[in-house]
């Protein structure tokens, strides 16, 4: 390739122009000249039209309209020469490489008329694919648009017909590509537009990471024949095909994550004598149930502790535990690992301490870590796996056993019957913050990675989708190791086609990949853009917010078993507000027309409870203060009956004297744990009702125990109808999308 023959990462247009030609792209007719009086010598009778676009041609102009480098101008030789004159007198010390002559294509310029296509290679995901809006305006639009509508992103090998089709939904470009308004035929038709993308993904697939890591063609235009490349731009990869890279390193055994999350034989490793970190973990792990007899305490001039037998160092346990927990400083565990892989005494490691890959030394900890496990690989056992490090571990109730370091006085799981959940979380504090919210919740699984030096979480997400014990999948994530993006997605992907929802919440949301400045694709398309589309393209729920997280996780885990039939709502309150907030905040619900033997039956509940003459029977319906407990369940349970409902939200603004929504005590009559209040009532509603509904609690903190009370008895439980009806219908949505199989 000629760039990389003359020692250039970067594409020049006219290169770039190549490679969208290839796509089925047109290009303009163009010319390179080197100066001034190559620009004179020009014959533009090739050229048609009465313009021409004269181009600084250079690798190190990012934009080069932002410096004075593109002029339209007539189609005259000595007209084009004097332009290169100028801009050589402009640009100064940039030294461009030389000056394009190019066709001038008429079109529509900025919003409508201008697009971008590009592709880039991704750390996290591979190569990836974006088209949005283009010019000179891309960043602007990308940043005052809502992210969500910005730009589609699609990834080869995850982009079948149906999701080009799903990633274009909603998109602004889309319609302006594809669509007619205001008399305006499409430009496009969307067979030749899915035609463009799929030619553009096969590009992606083929090209990189050997040969491209970046391609940009930005704008083009719709011209009378189709799409036409006005700019293009291109980054080589850094290392040319063939070249010798370092090898890769050997898989992962994950089938031996079997020890990990249900070992038969522990050992832990930092325990001392008087409460640290390792003997709160000890603790935790006995007093989730683990077997004293098969624990083993390493740990030289003790004999036993906690119940446990304790050995002087990893050499002396007298046979392969399943699982190691390793609780040191970090600049002993290359030590510990060393002597696991060489006398094989784990099948699998949790190492809890930080640092390992921050300290100096002639080798560093990392090295001496991965060498272990990469020789031990090597061999027919495998070797171990390795969960860690920087983490706070697993807790796993079929596993029995807890090696979070935090005494179960600060964090209490409920007992019973653990939750079809697994967690899966790179942050230790995140996953015990959420959970210390969620008092309701017994995961089956809580897994924190850290900094994931060996297992990933496309390596738990891969192997616990074969679990069919785990109904819902909760992930936090702060980056994925290299392609374990895409391997999580396509986990993912597999998951919930089988109607089992993946709930994602991705930290890092700055605009990574701005920094490659010569390109919009790597500002409009960053880490977290390409993450969020790839994901929802995968069937997953994407939480925007902490708070989110938390709200997805209790739709998902306490409404699994009730039907989702349609997005026809019905919908109550005593509040007259929150009625009109939930008529507001219908998003993907349409409200349900009720049917007459329903008006009747909530005819006779607001006669008996003196309101008929007040409160008219509709559809969000309110019931005023007024009413008490037992009508109001009476109310509740005939909306949600009604056959043209297909799910529900129940508010109740519980201020009213005339409903038990208090806890018990404080010089008041009332008791919300009492069978005949109102929570209660509704509680059973729920066990009793085969639709999906949620509840409201819209006041302050004198009601958490009414919340607590609902959400408790398995009732999703939100504090303002707005913000319930947004995910209410978002999960809804979803379920329709992903019927279980």
């Amino acid at each position: 390739m000629r760039a990389r023959a003359a020692g250039r990462v970067m594409l020049l247009e006219h290169e770039g122009f190549s490679i969208a030609a290839a796509l089925g792209m047109q290009v303009p007719h163009h010319v390179v000249v080197r100066d001034v009086q190559q620009a004179s010598a020009l014959d533009l009778d090739a050229f048609p039209g009465h313009r021409v676009v004269v181009k600084v041609v250079s690798t190190r102009i990012a934009h080069k309209s932002d410096v004075g480098g593109v002029q339209i101008v007539h189609r005259q030789a000595d007209v084009v020469a004097e332009t290169v004159r100028e801009m050589q007198a402009q640009l100064g010390d940039a030294d461009p490489e030389g000056f394009l002559a190019c066709e001038y294509i008429p079109h529509e310029a900025g919003l409508g008329g201008e697009f971008l296509l590009g592709m880039r290679w991704t750390e996290d995901f591979g190569a990836v694919v974006t088209l949005g809006l283009g010019g000179v305006h891309t960043e602007f639009l990308s940043r005052n648009l809502a992210a969500e509508r910005d730009v589609a992103i699609l990834s080869p090998g995850l982009s079948s017909a149906r999701a080009i089709e799903t990633a274009l939904a909603g998109k602004v470009a889309t319609p302006l590509l594809s669509a007619s308004f205001r008399g305006r035929r499409p430009q496009m038709s969307e067979s030749d537009l899915h035609a463009l993308l799929s030619r553009a993904l096969d590009l992606a697939q083929g090209a990189m990471p050997h040969y491209l890591t970046e391609f940009e063609i930005n704008p083009f235009c719709i011209g009378t024949d189709g799409p036409v490349a006005l700019d293009a731009l291109g980054r080589l990869a850094s290392v040319a095909p063939g070249s010798v890279e370092s090898a890769p390193r050997v898989p992962r055994p994950i089938h031996k994550l079997a020890h990990l999350l249900r070992p038969r034989s522990i050992a832990v490793v930092g325990v001392s004598e008087r409460m640290n970190p390792g003997r709160v973990i000890l603790k935790n792990i006995l007093e989730e149930g683990f077997d004293a007899r098969a624990v083993y305490v390493v740990k030289p001039g003790s004999d036993e502790i906690e119940g446990c037998r304790c050995v002087p160092d990893v050499a002396s346990l007298p046979s392969a535990v399943d699982l190691l927990v390793v609780s040191v400083d970090a600049r002993q565990v290359p030590d510990v690992l060393e002597a696991v892989v060489s006398g094989r005494k784990a099948e699998s490691l949790i190492v809890i301490p930080g640092g390992l890959d921050e300290r100096g030394g002639a080798e560093s900890s990392m090295q001496r870590i991965h060498a272990a496990l990469d020789a031990s690989r090597a061999s027919e056992w495998q070797g171990p796996v390795v969960n860690g490090g920087n983490c706070l571990g697993i807790r796993s109730v079929p596993g029995r056993y807890d090696t979070l370091f935090i005494p179960k006085y600060k964090l209490r799981y409920p007992t019973g019957p653990p939750a079809p959940v697994a967690v899966l979380s790179q942050s230790g504090a995140f996953a015990i913050a959420r959970a210390s919210k969620q008092p309701w919740l017994n995961p089956r699984y809580v897994v924190t990675l850290g900094n994931q030096i060996d297992l990933t979480l496309g390596d738990y997400l891969t192997y616990l989708k074969e679990d069919r014990e785990i109904e819902v999948f909760a992930c936090y994530v702060e980056g994925f190791k290299p392609l374990d993006g895409r391997r999580w997605l396509e986990a993912a992907r597999n998951i919930t086609a089988g109607g089992r929802p993946v709930i994602l919440y991705r930290a890092g949301r700055t605009r990574a990949g701005a920094g490659a400045a010569a390109s919009h694709t790597a500002s409009i398309a960053g880490d977290y853009a390409v993450t969020r589309e790839l994901a929802r393209a995968a069937g997953v729920l994407v939480a925007e917010s902490h708070a989110d997280f938390e709200d997805l996780l209790q739709l998902v885990t306490l409404l699994r078993a009730k039907k989702v039939t349609g997005l026809r709502l019905g919908a109550l309150s005593n509040a007259g507000f929150e009625c009109v907030s939930m008529a507001d905040a219908t998003s993907r619900f349409e409200l349900a027309q009720l049917t007459p033997a329903t008006v009747v039956m909530l005819e006779d509940v607001l006669r008996r409870s003196r309101l008929r003459q007040i409160v008219s029977v509709r559809n969000p319906l309110d019931v005023t203060p007024i009413l008490h407990d037992e009508p109001y369940e009476e109310a509740a349970r005939a909306l949600l009956e009604d056959a043209n409902v297909d799910v529900g939200v129940i508010g109740c603004v519980p201020l009213s004297g005339r409903l038990q929504t208090l806890a018990a005590g404080s010089g008041h009559p009332e008791d919300v744990a009492a069978a005949d209040s109102v929570a209660s009532r509704l509680a059973r509603l729920h066990a009793e009702s085969r639709k999906a509904w949620i509840a409201v609690v819209d006041s302050g903190p004198l009601y958490d125990a009414m919340a607590q009370r609902l959400l408790g008895s398995g009732v999703p439980t939100f504090r303002t109808a707005d913000r319930a009806l947004r995910l209410f219908s978002d999960y809804c949505a979803w379920r329709l999308a992903h019927p279980a199989r």
